[in-house]
């Protein structure tokens, strides 16, 4: 947020800055599914980025995007529904309609094809093409983002309320600037915090086969990418700014919530690994959440443990429709923006992921067994297929804690100590107490097949929490583990 000035000032300031967002999958895809559908990945299906993990597959199309919270808004509410930018990985793939494809809920509909770009992509413009050159002036996404919102904003019918949606790929790679803005942050680097550049002892094993310390090239490039970051992020700070005072100039600012957050957080040389997400880190897992509007007073943070599956049940409880009438896992954030008192509130959320690797050997890294993936040329590799875990973060008046088990050949567990040990560098499951750590393997099973209220069950910390250790067995006496789906569809 460093960079995001205006973003700060205009939402943050004039409302709510949640310091405990979190995501329940740390992967484009599967983690804006859960926005639009307000449900954890093992209840909608996209598990990776891929067609074959439902990402924007026709599986999705048909079930999931018929039920998501802009769905609603149009059909029951009567919004106006208006999206611009980046959809999920694969939209626009022949496969799956093509560009042709609008998916139900939307009114207006601006989205990018496949994943992140900033000049040479196409739109779907209400399902159909138009392709954009590199032009600065006319192509930068981000400006053509901004400049299509503040279309319509003005063209809008005034009889029905609206809802936008403007998702910017920036600070997604591959990190261009625009120009005014490619020599800002020259003294910037990668933060070199007590996890920078260490060897993750103690952690599953794709934790442990990166290279510490890292080369210098890894240092140069991971430093580069963070500032080239930054530098995009500024385009996404003036569109905000713009925003705000085409609402504020139309006399609509003061009756409109903006959100600002973002999909998943990003290492930069933690534990050795150069540059990606999808681990279970505090640094891939939890994202910014802002929020200003009617009722909600400024200069506000809230300690209160979210995620993004509770954005569709906000949106939908700011329209007057009852989240509870949905299949949503998530909870309304209303209360706690407009400041309700003894409120009772969530301990823990989940957090899942399924790895990507196919059966073949990565040319980058031929020392290395097949599997894995996202490998940088010293063989560092971000991802394998059984990176595959499920992770309990809980926060509560005593505790501030992660539990974490793996699917893989060691059935690896990691816990930490968020209160002692911030940066997660030393895993305690062998050092806490057994009792506890059965409550937590419990709470996972539970949260793994959970729908809808099912999610909102007491945690191990609440004092409505019940746990019976016989269901931790088996008839035949052996402990029972979580089970991890190997086939989405």
């Amino acid at each position: 947020m460093t960079p995001l000035k205006k973003t700060k000032a205009l939402i943050g300031e004039m409302g709510m800055t949640f310091s405990s967002a979190y995501v329940p999958s740390a992967l484009c895809c599967p983690s804006r599914a859960s926005i639009l559908t307000g449900k954890y990945p093992h209840n909608h299906h996209v598990v990776n980025n891929t067609l074959e993990g439902n990402c924007s597959s026709k599986s999705w199309q048909k079930i999931q995007e018929p039920n998501t919270f802009p769905a609603i808004l149009r059909s029951v509410c009567g919004y106006q529904t208006f999206f611009a930018g980046k959809y999920l990985n694969e939209y626009g793939a022949p496969d799956a309609g093509g560009l042709e494809h609008v998916p139900l809920g939307w009114s207006y509909w601006y989205a990018l094809e496949k994943n992140s770009k900033y000049y040479n992509y196409t739109l779907s413009i209400n399902g159909k093409a138009r392709k954009h050159g590199e032009n600065y002036s006319v192509d930068y996404l981000t400006d053509v983002l901004a400049n299509i919102s503040l279309g319509f904003l003005d063209y809008k019918s005034n009889s029905e309320p609206f809802f936008m949606m403007i998702s910017t790929p920036a600070p997604h790679s591959p990190w261009t600037a625009a120009p005014q803005y490619q020599k800002t942050f020259q003294n910037v680097f990668a933060p070199r915090n007590k996890n920078f550049n260490i060897h993750g002892t103690n952690k599953h094993w794709l934790i442990r086969q990166a290279k510490t310390p890292m080369t210098n090239s890894s240092i140069q490039f991971l430093d580069s990418a963070f500032r080239k970051r930054w530098q995009t992020l500024l385009s996404v700070d003036d569109l905000v700014e713009k925003l705000v005072k085409r609402l504020e100039f139309n006399g609509e600012l003061n009756n409109t919530y903006i959100f600002y957050t973002s999909d998943n957080g990003y290492h930069t040389g933690q534990f050795s690994l150069p540059i990606d997400k999808r681990q279970l880190y505090e640094f891939d897992i939890k994202v910014p959440l802002l929020v200003r509007g009617p009722g909600i007073k400024p200069n506000q943070t809230s300690k209160m443990l979210v995620a993004n599956i509770d954005l569709g049940p906000t949106i939908l409880d700011i329209a007057g429709y009852n989240p509870n009438k949905t299949q949503m896992d998530g909870m309304s954030l209303l209360p706690i923006l407009r400041g309700a008192s003894n409120l009772t509130w969530r301990s823990d959320v989940l957090v899942e992921y399924q790895g990507e690797g196919r059966n073949v050997t990565d040319p980058t890294c031929p020392s290395l067994s097949p599997g894995v993936s996202q490998c940088f040329p010293d063989c560092v590799c971000e991802d394998a297929y059984n990176n595959t875990y499920a992770c309990v973060r809980t926060m509560s008046t005593q505790w501030n804690l992660q539990y974490c088990e793996f699917d893989d050949q060691e059935v690896f567990v990691e816990v930490y100590n968020l209160t002692a040990d911030p940066d997660q560098i030393t895993n305690i499951a062998k050092s806490i107490d057994p009792e506890l750590l059965g409550k937590m393997n419990y709470r996972l099973m539970m949260l793994q097949s959970c729908s809808g209220p099912t999610c909102r069950t007491p945690g191990v910390f609440d004092p409505g929490y019940r746990f019976d250790p016989r269901l931790m067995f088996n008839n035949h006496g052996s402990v029972r583990t979580r089970r991890f789906s190997k086939h989405p569809l």
